[in-house]
């Protein structure tokens, strides 16, 4: 196995464009500690001590899975100045205020040291601190177990599809970066961009599998680390599942291909054994979404503003948190993909991509609509404007329930993500699948 260390040193090239929330958060006047949370293995650790290095005079960093003895300081004391003073001991650096940034890794494993992080806002808030960990989202799903309203949060999620095109092919991630609202895309860099989308269903967001795919090209090491990854998680399940039941919770995630698979994507009990009842499995739903490892979407009683507030919380979708993961898990086979333009999985693996590219967009979280005509695949909420969107897998038409929805309710916008080019068609703008992670500033 790779040691941690040899992984780090792979992703070191890999642009993360959480790195501007970061520097945001550095020149906040009213900045907070900061607990970055997100799914094992995304990058985190990484992100951390590149920021560190890069945007500070010196970086200090503490490890609570590595390091037992340093839970003794957390457990022992509660003044921040002191802390300050232990910590500067064990690192044999000089902790500055403003000029050294904080790292507490792996927070997880020291509860103490997560509830540290209000006394450092109280009385001692000139210090920069970051804390993360593994499975973080699930500890902070449970009340009074960190200081609410005492700290910044936030998540960190596999690389998004321009990320990795930047990752992959430089000069193409620039022309991507220059497409305007409404500008045609020449064939010769649609054909180039549909490629790296197919990749990417492929290769998917994990930095290691990304990282792996620039250094040597080898689709079955893809393969293996993408294999490596799920049994990881699955191993977390059993190990930090906390009073959830680890069967149950190994059960929703195994069972998402067939969940996503169904003419009806809702999610239905009944799939994950006969008679399943929704209290049964709500815990390890709630979970897994917490952990980042599936991402929720609900559907609305109406298509209106403000969305949340005709969420229908027994009716709704799982995705996986990255596509690439999605993929190997339905064991679908790179040829299909790359080669075939229909196959059977293709409408959720889509879905599941756009969904991708969609979170962190908008403040308000997409959500979908079904009605006698059908499903809208998701709406989106931009301003008090609620807009439909239908995802295709190729180069298909807008479906008749599509159309009747934006006959009937005349939205101010509507988008149909396909493998089509920019082109705005009547009513419906159809945005290729590559640039859904611009679609808040395409619109």
């Amino acid at each position: 196995m790779m040691s941690a260390h040899d992984k780090m040193r792979q992703v070191i090239y890999l642009k993360r464009n959480a790195i501007q929330d970061l520097i945001a958060w550095k020149n906040s006047e009213d900045r907070k500690p900061l607990v970055l949370k997100g799914a094992r293995q995304v990058g985190k650790t990484w992100l951390m001590k590149e920021f560190g290095k890069n945007y500070y005079s010196s970086c200090v960093y503490f490890n609570f899975d590595e390091e037992d003895e340093l839970k003794s300081i957390f457990k022992t004391d509660k003044n921040p100045e002191r802390i300050i003073e232990l910590l500067g001991l064990l690192s044999g650096e000089k902790i500055i205020p403003g000029k050294t940034l904080i790292i507490f890794d792996e927070v997880q494993e020291c509860p103490e040291a997560l509830n540290s992080l209000k006394y450092f806002k109280e009385k001692a808030g000139a210090y920069h601190i970051i804390a993360a960990g593994s499975l973080l989202g699930t500890l902070l799903a449970q009340p009074k177990s960190y200081p609410v309203g005492m700290v910044n949060l936030l998540e960190l999620y596999p690389l998004t599809f321009d990320e990795f095109l930047a990752a992959i092919d430089e000069p193409l991630y620039i022309y991507y970066c220059s497409i305007q609202k409404e500008q045609p895309v020449e064939t010769i860099f649609h054909n180039k961009l549909l490629e790296a989308y197919n990749y990417y269903l492929i290769i998917g967001g994990m930095p290691e599998c990304v990282a792996s795919w620039v250094k040597s090209k080898d689709p079955k090491r893809i393969d293996q680390i993408q294999n490596e990854l799920v049994t990881i998680y699955e191993n977390d399940f059993a190990k930090h599942n906390g009073k959830v039941n680890s069967g149950r919770i190994l059960m929703v995630f195994r069972s998402i291909v067939t969940q996503l698979a169904k003419d009806n994507e809702k999610f239905i009990y009944g799939c994950l054994k006969e008679g399943a009842r929704a209290r049964d499995f709500e815990e390890a739903i709630e979970w897994l979404v917490s952990a980042g490892m599936l991402n929720r979407i609900y559907n609305v009683s109406k298509p209106e503003h403000p969305l949340s507030a005709f969420d229908q919380l027994n009716h709704f979708k799982l995705f996986v948190f990255d596509t690439g993961l999605l993929k190997h898990m339905a064991g679908l086979d790179n040829s299909a993909i790359l080669l075939k333009t229909g196959y059977q999985f293709k409408g959720p693996l889509t879905e599941n991509f756009v969904l991708q590219q969609l979170k962190r967009q908008f403040q308000v979280e997409p959500r979908y609509f079904s009605e006698k005509h059908g499903e809208i695949d998701f709406l989106l909420q931009v301003g008090t404007d609620i807009i439909p969107v239908e995802t295709k897998g190729g180069e298909d038409k807008s479906a008749p329930n599509f159309k009747a929805f934006i006959r009937d309710r005349q939205p101010a916008a509507a988008i149909r993500y396909s493998k089509m080019g920019y082109v705005k068609n009547g009513d419906i703008t159809n945005i290729p699948l590559y640039l859904a992670r611009r679609t808040k500033e395409l619109l």
